[in-house]
Order: C-alpha cells, then sequence, then structure tokens
C-alpha cells in the first residue's frame, strides 16, 4: 500500500498505561516482508465487537455511519489487512467489512511476529494529527 496516498490513521487499545496508538503507516512498514495469508473471515472476532466506536460512549450518529460505509465502499481488497501476534485486526477492518459484503470467506492478511512499541501512549485520539504526513506531528 502506498502510504503517501493513505489518509493518516492509528490502531488503538486501551492499556493500564492509558490509551496506546499505532501509526499505521508504520504497520504497513513492519508487514512489507511478511508472507501473506488467507484468513477465515469467521476467524476475525472485531466482526462480532464493538470496534470503531468505544461502547460505552455514545451510539454513532448515521452521519458517522454512513462515513464509514463510504470508506467501506473504498476499500481495496488488493491490500492485506495487518493482524498483530494474537490474530487481532490492528489495520484494515473496511476491507475486512468489505470482504463480508461481498460475500467472502477468506481475507488476505499478514500477521507481526511481535507487538511493536505504541507510537503514543496516553494521547488523546484528537490531539493526533490525520491529514497525511505533517512535520509537525508528535512522534
Amino acid at each position: 500500500m502506498d502510504e503517501a496516498f493513505m489518509r493518516r490513521q492509528y490502531h488503538f487499545r486501551q492499556s493500564e498505561a492509558g490509551l496506546l496508538a499505532w501509526d499505521v503507516h508504520g504497520l504497513i512498514a513492519l508487514g512489507r516482508s511478511l508472507p501473506i495469508s488467507q484468513v477465515p473471515l469467521s476467524a476475525i472476532a472485531e466482526l462480532d465487537e464493538a470496534y470503531w466506536w468505544d461502547a460505552g460512549a455514545p451510539p454513532p450518529t448515521c452521519r458517522q455511519v454512513i462515513e464509514h460505509m463510504q470508506l467501506v465502499e473504498a476499500a481495496d481488497l488488493q491490500y492485506s489487512i495487518i493482524l498483530c501476534p494474537q490474530g487481532r485486526v490492528m489495520d484494515g477492518m473496511h476491507r475486512v467489512a468489505k470482504a463480508v459484503l461481498l460475500g467472502k470467506t477468506e481475507i488476505a492478511a499478514v500477521r507481526l511476529l511481535e507487538l511493536p512499541p505504541p507510537d503514543h501512549v496516553g494521547v488523546d485520539p484528537d490531539d493526533l494529527c490525520y491529514d497525511g504526513i505533517e512535520l509537525d506531528c508528535p512522534r
């Protein structure tokens, strides 16, 4: 995937140290040399979990759902999703959703051998940069 044309995005996980955030551009770089395998969509646990919206947060608005529908529609299945060593999705849920909508049973994936350290710890997602690669973005 050409990160130069990909919108800035992050993978988030809660931890005792606060919210952890990985820059997806870095995850893509780590996955480039890994083998691609076909993963059954039935193995993607996130399909049955709250993923894009926190379970404790207010429910999404219709506009937010529509924005995600647009991202699903634009998702390109030629690019592999990225899984952590435990098989959790770190990048590619819009591609997973598109594959399900298209009736597919598998999706191309790379699995990281080790979980890299997060790029940000305890940072509010609203304080991160999202518009391309910016020189003044915190790292």
